[in-house]
């Protein structure tokens, strides 16, 4: 029997949203001094374990968890995240909660300040107490020291280059008193590569003096170089736990997304199209987006005339960056040619004018009039685009009411869009349904070339196949160039005829719909790997 005891063992873990099971049955288990990595694909369920471990307010307000949660061989009861703290948890964030005002010191103490009792404390209370900043200096000097970082105590962090912020924010978790374990959540997304290598090195420093470490990442080369064992989940379930040691980059990539093909989409409708490499739709060279979360770096690409194009990846790793620069959304640089004639990227509705069309990701925000009617969301852009559904009467064009309800009608038919009728406002429609509209529009504006982010984000299967299989008709009686940007890999496999993967914002291959799960998980990792023929 295992002498050395478990910081932390989660058994059994189980939770569900609305009657959505997000995870089943996970299991985890970390020793003191243990640097653990937890993998999976986006939606694999590690952010919704971690909120457990946090006892975080979006867990308890939904019906809690089932399964239990022990600290060093106790029962934990975690219902907020003072008493994970309490326990000695601790997160180094991706997203930084430094205050850019405050100085090192400040950062480091903010919330656990030093103080000292004064006259007038000593009248009206603690609240008046005097800051200690020389203790608290001391107290900055030694984490900063804990993890070799070389930085002076009282400078302002405003300014400071990224790789010191995510350090500071280690150095503020290892101040805490009784810290025994640390989640470190993508904390290399934002770093170069020699500021990635320098905290691979802190978080050997750290587990060497007995804290253990959750270490959340999509990047295997990483886990090989640091982490002592690992735990994969896939859809919510428990796949695998190991020791780092036992296995190689190719076995960790098919576990993580290894999973039963199925396909989305039967090949009933006929194909007619005859394929041309010379024909190209959308060529990008050196193409760079400034999207926030998802920028892209330099992206050299063709798509030819007349394919379904997938374009996949892991979050935050710069597709959606692709149709969204394209489209004027956000800040792009670089040639992009479209059917041979060059875009203007810094105008808006360039893309529109070349006959491209977009549907968002982001339905509420970009995709949808919220408070207008389905009618009105269908045909909006087409009449702005267009001039589709105005009649002319003299010198005047006026609303065609009858075409815009007979298309509007149409539409809602082909695609299967549930609605009380044409006129119920948008904002009033499940999900799935919006995203439905958002299509519709977009066809409304008879494109050669269709952009789709996202397309079945948040809609169930039976909505998936037809918003899928409406798509694979299109492109195969009209011969439009169809580009879908989607984190499902099984439905990028289901319709595409070439797959391009993109991580930390550059082409990392392209390959075929059946390529081996082992060879596009590496791609999407950012493995550097000779595997992944180009197509």
């Amino acid at each position: 029997m295992d002498k050395i005891p478990y910081v932390l063992e989660m058994d059994n873990i189980s939770k569900e949203y609305s009657g959505n099971q997000v995870l089943k049955g996970v299991s985890l288990r970390i020793r003191p001094g243990e640097i653990h990595a937890l993998m999976g694909e986006n939606g694999a369920g590690k952010s919704t374990l971690m909120n457990i471990l946090f006892g975080m307010p979006v867990i308890h307000s939904t019906g809690g968890f089932g399964g239990t949660v022990k600290i060093e061989g106790e029962l934990a009861n975690i219902d907020t995240p003072l008493k994970a703290m309490e326990y000695g948890i601790g997160m180094v964030h991706q997203e930084f909660m430094l205050i850019p005002g405050f100085t090192v010191t400040e950062n480091i103490k903010v919330g656990r300040e030093i103080t000292t009792p004064n006259l007038i404390s000593r009248v009206f209370g603690p609240a008046m107490e005097t800051l200690d900043f020389e203790v608290m200096a001391q107290d900055a000097k030694r984490a900063l020291k804990k993890i070799g970082l070389q930085i002076e105590d009282y400078v302002k962090v405003a300014g400071l280059p990224v790789g010191y912020m995510q350090f500071i924010e280690i150095a503020r978790e290892i101040d805490k008193t009784g810290i025994r374990l640390l989640v470190f959540d993508e904390p290399t997304a934002v770093l170069t590569e020699s500021e990635a290598d320098r905290l691979l090195e802190v978080m050997r420093v750290i587990a060497s003096q007995g804290i253990a470490i959750i270490f959340i990442t999509h990047r295997l080369d990483e886990v090989m170089a640091v982490a002592d064992s690992m735990t994969i989940l896939r859809d919510g379930e428990f796949v695998t736990s190991k020791a780092v040691k036992d296995t190689n980059v190719t076995e960790i990539a098919q576990l993580m997304i290894g999973r039963k093909v199925e396909k989305l989409v039967e090949d009933e409708v006929e194909d007619h199209r005859v394929l041309d490499e010379k024909k190209i739709a959308v060529s990008l060279r050196n193409y760079y987006v400034d999207m926030p979360g998802e920028q892209v770096k330099g992206i050299d690409l063709d798509i030819r005339k007349g394919e379904i194009f997938g374009i996949g990846g892991l979050a935050g790793q710069g597709k959606l960056g692709i149709p969204n620069g394209i489209m004027g959304l956000y800040d792009a640089q670089g040639q992009v040619m479209i059917n041979g004639e060059p875009l203007e990227l810094d105008k808006l509705g360039s893309a529109l004018r070349h006959k491209v069309a977009f549907v968002s990701e982001d339905r509420k925000g970009v995709g949808l009039l919220l408070e207008e009617s389905i009618e009105r969301n269908i045909v909006f852009s087409a009449m702005q685009t267009n001039n589709r559904f105005l009649k002319k009467i003299a010198w005047m064009r006026i609303y065609d009411g009858k075409a815009s309800r007979a298309h509007a009608e149409d539409m809602v038919k082909k695609l299967d869009i549930r609605c009380t009728g044409i006129r119920q406002p948008a904002g009033r429609l499940s999900g799935g349904n919006q995203q439905k509209v958002c299509l519709a529009r977009a066809l409304t504006l008879e494109p050669d070339i269709l952009f789709v982010s996202e397309p079945t984000r948040g809609i169930d299967i039976g909505a998936k196949k037809l918003v899928l299989e409406y798509l694979v008709q299109l492109n195969r009686e009209t011969g439009m160039t169809v580009v879908i940007v989607s984190s499902e890999l099984v439905e990028l496999r289901s319709i595409s005829d070439r797959i391009a993967i993109i991580a930390d914002g550059k082409l990392a291959g392209i390959f075929a719909p059946d390529a081996p799960d082992a060879q596009i998980g590496l791609a999407m990792s950012g493995t550097k790997t000779k595997g992944g023929e180009r197509l």
